[in-house]
């Protein structure tokens, strides 16, 4: 049987494409003999998946791309908008492929959200063993219409790092992103955790560095960046990324009191 719950299966265009335009960057996929990435939990409608595999065919246009839901009915209802290179399967975080094939990239968004964060590392690891020995896991959440995200980078030997994507033209204040951090975090903003100290830092210099705002968001946004690397944050990637609103650290930076891989 399949591992899972039905989610409400809800989804939109272009929702997730701050976190596709992520993957297209991962050495692991670019560098891939033969990519396969698995859309877990696609939800009501093919659309994830088949804008997935637009965006990825974009950079390997051999990348082969799997929907997996646990709803049968959404399965038959998705095979309708097979083609070339995207293809749909029943199942749940057993993740499971043709021809016994492992993935190079499962991306799980806005799927443990329903769960409680205790079952997070047992799926983590479930879905991880269905990887190739180099290959990633991108789990987070986002918001309704994708300008709010998060995702953690998992590989066989644990989470690597934490991703956040931003809107920023109209930005307040980065922890905007609190209510939309992956499960394993959204609970541990509070005192004495990292993740609250890095997300009051990035509200501290996103106010320090307003007055950049006249030369636009991504300057502001670049100038945090550099400023949180300044302040001994594991800040990675440059300004090619934080000009796309996005900041990545390291896991250890953020990783909850507790945890264990």
């Amino acid at each position: 049987m399949p591992i899972g719950q039905v989610t409400r299966g809800t989804t939109g265009t272009n929702r997730l494409r701050r976190v596709d335009r992520w993957i297209t960057q991962l050495p692991e996929f670019r560098r891939s003999p033969s990519p396969l990435v698995v859309d877990l939990g696609y939800g009501a409608s093919a659309t994830t998946t088949l804008e997935l595999h637009h965006r990825l065919s974009a950079v390997r246009p051999d990348v082969d791309v799997v929907g997996i839901e646990i709803d049968p009915e959404r399965v038959r209802s998705a095979s309708a908008s097979t083609r070339p290179g995207v293809s749909f399967a029943h199942g749940g975080f057993e993740v499971p492929l043709p021809g016994g094939r492992s993935a190079t990239v499962i991306r799980a968004l806005n799927v443990l959200r329903q769960y409680d964060e205790t079952e997070v590392v047992e799926h983590w690891h479930r879905m991880v063993g269905r990887l190739d020995p180099s290959g990633v896991l991108v789990e987070g959440t986002c918001n309704e219409v994708g300008r709010v995200a998060s995702w953690v980078d998992v590989g066989a030997a644990g989470p690597r790092t934490v991703t956040i994507s931003l809107r920023l033209a109209d930005l307040e204040r980065p922890s905007i992103v609190a209510e939309r951090l992956p499960k394993i975090l959204i609970h541990r903003n509070v005192e004495g955790e990292g993740i609250h100290r890095y997300l009051a830092d990035l509200d501290r210099a996103w106010q320090v560095h307003s007055p950049l705002s006249v030369y636009g968001p991504s300057q502001r946004w670049s100038a945090v960046a550099s400023s949180m690397r300044d302040a001994g944050w594991g800040v990675l990637g440059g300004k090619s990324r934080w000009r796309l609103g996005e900041l990545t650290v390291r896991w250890a930076d953020v990783r909850p009191v507790g945890f264990a891989w």
